[in-house]
């Protein structure tokens, strides 16, 4: 329950602290004093979008805090995100800047406004005047008989169920698009993939094909080369450059006894006949690897043509782009196969789903049809104790395609002289409305265990007799749970045990609404207030005790 209520510059209320009741409590003002903003400010605490024209003139941010009561059920909440849990104490703080940013702490910790929201609405369910047509939505009557069958778990679990159906259901579609793409493409990729293979490419190959087409070339003049070389090296006609170095160094050998620096001389000399003779033998080498084959040239232009060839065809530079360009298509014919198999993974995933999903269709329904009797019953009980004695209200369920919520419709069917009951958005009246809406929200609230529930005159439309039956039925509402009942009904106001005033004033260059407690004597003068207007006669007041007694 809400124990206490604090707003600080909200609107018209520069500041308001007001403690809260057990059971019922009934709120009444002029029209424009300012109920309607602290609806609003409770909304806002409650993680309602805030902007700054919220906020009182001249002030930097508004504040609402409540202390509520909470149930048990909201423990594991709290604790997954890391607020104390305070033996069920939460104190609920909103404050709104200038900038239109918000902050929402609870017990002191910050949370996000999702939090707010998921925390709220297990601690208040507020009824506005606009909250009449959702009579009319079938998502709402849905969800009536759903929290009344019991099977809210089940419908959420269906709507998960759904959710993944739908989100493998797509991916599907797109892994048949692009295998439709690649199937289109295989053969294609399939011919470039097997030239590419064909080709057996080897990284640095052109660059070795290069060279030695070069060498294959230019073979004769290479050897007519190396010959020169050689003849100059080890001459036929003359001393050989070894011959001679070799007795040079065995002369100056001599002389190391008499000069030692001939010594080193004879060395350096050996060093070079060495060097000399191994520069001999690599040209000869050389020489001998050199090929004049004009078959072997001829395979290695053909060849490199052939590279050339394909580095045209497709776009690539070099060998090595070649071979990325044959991955790739051997990548292509891969996904095929690859998205083939995973196309028909996703299909055994969405067919058990379907499964699953179509169980707890089943499940639903016979919660449904099971509860429905009951929930038209109990609505129809409600609405001839609030003097609609011929009244009939109908819970029609029908089939549907599967969707997120099972494979039901609902529709909610009245009629107020007991016969061919109708669509109950499109016969009832606006007085019949609010004696439905309270009949539900009364049944309802002994299924959801909404430890408060806030009315913003649901008694539109309603006067006399069948107004006090209201009263009657929202007092006995109080006695299981906190009730707040905005009225500008006197037989409503006269029921339960505090009655606040919402009262406008004018302080400095403005209107301020402010909110209090009323007395025994000033609730009697209020709801002779109801009753008679702004002059209250002696009768209105007898009346006004009357109806409090």
């Amino acid at each position: 329950m809400l124990r206490s209520l604090h707003i600080e510059n909200y609107v018209l209320i520069d500041s308001l602290d007001i403690s809260l009741p057990e059971g019922l409590g009934i709120i009444t003002g002029q029209t424009g004093a300012g109920k309607s903003i602290l609806l609003g400010a409770l909304s806002l605490l409650m993680g309602a979008k805030g902007d700054a024209s919220l906020i009182s003139a001249g002030a930097q941010n508004c504040i609402v805090e409540g202390d509520f009561s909470a149930p048990a059920a909201l423990r594991p909440i709290l604790e997954e995100a890391e607020v104390e849990w305070e033996e069920g104490n939460l104190l609920i703080r909103r404050v709104l800047n200038s900038s239109g940013r918000s902050r929402a702490f609870i017990n002191d910790s910050p949370v996000n406004v999702q939090l707010l929201q998921e925390i709220a609405s297990s601690l208040v369910d507020i009824h506005s005047q606009h909250q009449s047509l959702q009579l009319a939505d079938r998502r709402f009557q849905m969800s009536v008989l759903d929290h009344y069958a019991g099977c809210a778990a089940e419908v959420e679990e269906c709507h998960r169920i759904w959710n993944v159906i739908q989100s493998e259901t797509k991916d599907l579609e797109e892994v048949r698009a692009r295998l439709s793409r690649l199937q289109a493409d295989k053969e294609y990729n399939s011919a470039r993939f097997k030239q590419l293979d064909d080709a057996h490419l080897r990284d640095g190959e052109l660059e070795e094909l290069d060279a030695e087409q070069k060498q294959l070339a230019n073979a004769e003049s290479i050897k007519e080369t190396f010959a020169a070389a050689s003849a100059l090296l080890e001459p036929e006609e003359s001393m050989s450059i070894e011959v001679a170095l070799k007795e040079a160094e065995r002369l100056l050998g001599k002389l190391s006894d008499l000069i030692p620096d001939t010594s080193s001389l004879s060395e350096r000399l050996h060093s070079s006949r060495i060097e000399i003779s191994d520069i001999a033998q690599s040209i000869s080498e050389l020489d001998s690897r050199i090929s004049l084959s004009q078959e072997r040239l001829e395979q290695v232009e053909d060849r490199m043509g052939e590279l050339y060839g394909l580095m045209q065809k497709h776009g690539c530079a070099n060998v090595a782009e070649l071979i990325e360009a044959r991955e790739r298509y051997a990548e292509a014919l891969f996904d095929s196969t690859s998205l083939e198999e995973k196309a028909a993974g996703i299909e055994k995933q969405i067919a058990a789903a379907k499964k699953e999903h179509s169980a707890l269709c089943d499940k639903i329904h016979a919660s449904r049809a099971k509860a429905a009797p009951g929930l038209a019953a109990g609505i129809q009980e409600s609405l001839r104790f609030l003097e609609l004695d011929r009244a009939v209200f109908a819970v029609e369920l029908s089939e549907l395609a599967p969707s997120a919520s099972g494979r039901d419709a609902v529709l909610f069917k009245f009629s107020a002289t007991g016969s061919n009951p109708a669509d109950v958005s499109r016969c009832a009246s606006g007085g019949e409305i609010s004696r439905i809406m309270l009949s539900l929200k009364a049944l309802m609230a002994r299924y959801t265990g909404m430890p408060t529930m806030i009315f913003d005159e649901i008694d539109t439309g309603v006067s006399g007799s069948a107004a006090d039956k209201m009263g009657q039925m929202i007092c006995k509402m109080g006695e299981n749970m906190q009730v707040l009942a905005i009225t500008h009904l006197p037989q409503v106001a006269a029921k339960g045990s505090a009655h606040f005033v919402v009262e406008k004033s004018v302080s400095g260059d403005g209107s301020v609404s402010s909110m209090r407690r009323l007395g025994d004597e000033e609730r009697v003068q209020e709801i002779a207030r109801l009753l008679s207007g702004e002059r209250i006669t002696p009768e209105a007041i007898a009346n006004a005790r009357t109806l409090l007694a």
